[in-house]
């Protein structure tokens, strides 16, 4: 069957209505999460070359009924059902989970995948390691996956920030993608989960390390964000202005640079290019072209805030992190924000943090975590509440597993940093001053899925 193409974008409200056209009525809304890891050869605790590593992986991959995504001769992807496991810059390996209706299916998705990741892992000589950046291998030394829009964000990142090529390279993030129902839903969720990001932030903080050596961070993987490209990452003050909606996310995305445009099969350079050329024809890559909703879709997924708008919401302010901990940020985030009383409990904790306290967290989180300041307690009291905010929602839901237990029991972990204020960045640098001795080669044992 002949594939339907998308449609040529004649005006603003075209864009408008495709975002609009994420809103779902509450019994449809669905839970995805992505988490990413890092990969190594288990004799030598190098990364993974894509030829005779990652690929072999995807290869393998195959026997459980994933179907291979090619770009040129090289498989890139694998699809299964609504589901994906792709490849970021660097070798890392990503799963992207099916739209879920709750967070114990999500947390079986997970641990499938991992099971099958490590049933081929043992056949390679392969494992995968649960931290959010790097722990010793310098960025030089890292593989480079044979995807072409790699190429081009790897020449323009230097020339935006200092961090950028880290951030492809050695970072390792886990998020999950929300539903909302409404325009002033997605509206209110986009406000809670902006302002509170820096809490998940320092919840799920989980790299302290940088070649070797501690780094002075607790989320490094968080500290290189906030020097990657100011044109499309940050904590989007327009979306707590009056009137905010579909359309301010389109004209704040329309600002946002492009990366490229996708024409069979290539990916062509159009880095640092003006997407409003593009919408009045006038894109030099393709002279005489209009963008279609396909190419606007591609375009706002090269914008990173701390929550990104598609027709979903995107939470993307957490390292990745041990197996269980992988089921707790979707936990966490859909107690606040699939609740319509801890939803509107949320946003009155929030509602009157200035943008220069919400900044203020984004900055300071990344180094001190759960010990960051804010008014007259720490992101730990403030993770206190917004756990019993999000237990709350998750109990309100009703959706039990096989044991009548309720989604809040992957809130424990979550629990425990909130108690000791210590997360598992905090765990991890006393281990390096203590038990490894410095040896930065234990993270391979002790982190490892």
């Amino acid at each position: 069957m002949a594939k339907i193409p998308s449609p040529v974008i004649e005006n603003k409200a075209q864009m408008i209505e495709r975002l609009a056209g994420g809103s779902k009525p509450k019994a449809d809304w669905r839970i995805g999460t992505e988490h990413e890891k890092i990969g190594f050869c288990l004799e030598k605790k190098t990364p993974i070359p894509y030829t005779g590593g990652i690929q072999t992986i995807l290869e393998k991959l195959q026997r459980f009924d994933w179907e291979p995504v090619y770009e040129g001769e090289n498989v890139i992807a694998l699809k299964r059902d609504d589901a994906s496991v792709s490849l970021e810059p660097g070798g890392q390996l990503e799963l992207s989970g099916a739209p879920l209706e709750n967070v114990h299916q999500t947390c079986a998705e997970v641990n499938k995948h991992l099971r099958e990741v490590q049933e081929v892992n043992e056949e390679i000589g392969a494992g995968f390691i649960s931290l959010g950046f790097r722990p010793d291998t310098k960025l030089a030394d890292v593989p480079i996956m044979p995807k072409g829009r790699y190429g081009i964000m790897m020449n323009y990142m230097p020339k935006v920030g200092t961090h950028g090529l880290e951030m492809m390279f050695r970072t390792c993030t886990v998020q999950t993608n929300l539903d909302f129902g409404s325009e002033a839903d997605m509206v209110k969720k986009l406000r809670v989960s902006l302002a509170l990001q820096p809490i998940a932030t320092a919840l799920f903080a989980n790299s302290p390390f940088l070649e070797g050596e501690l780094n002075g961070y607790k989320s490094y993987r968080s500290r290189v964000w906030l020097d990657t490209d100011a044109d499309r990452t940050g904590m989007l003050p327009f979306a707590f202005e009056e009137g905010f909606g579909f359309e301010q996310y389109v004209d704040y995305a329309l600002d946002v640079p492009m990366y490229f445009v996708y024409r069979n099969g290539d990916y062509l350079d159009a880095s640092g290019k003006s997407f409003r050329d593009f919408l009045d024809g006038k894109l030099d890559v393709v002279p005489g072209e209009k963008p279609t909703i396909s190419d606007f879709d591609d375009h706002l997924s090269t914008i990173f805030p701390e929550v990104r708008l598609k027709t979903f919401l995107e939470m993307r302010g957490a390292d990745t992190g041990p197996w269980a901990e992988l089921c707790a940020l979707p936990a966490f985030w859909v107690g606040l924000l699939y609740d319509e009383a801890a939803l509107d409990t949320a946003w009155d904790l929030v509602k009157d943090w200035t943008e220069a306290e919400r900044q203020q967290l984004r900055q300071d989180v990344p180094k001190l975590g759960l010990q960051t300041p804010f008014r007259n307690q720490t992101i730990q009291d403030l993770a206190k509440i917004a756990l019993t905010i999000s237990r709350e929602g998750l109990k309100a839901r009703g959706c039990l597993n096989g044991h009548g237990e309720s989604e809040s029991l992957f809130l424990q972990p979550l629990d425990e940093f909130a108690r000791t204020g210590k997360s598992n960045a905090d765990l991890l640098i006393e281990k390096f001053n203590g038990d490894w001795n410095g040896n930065i080669l234990r993270a391979y044992d002790d982190c490892a899925y």
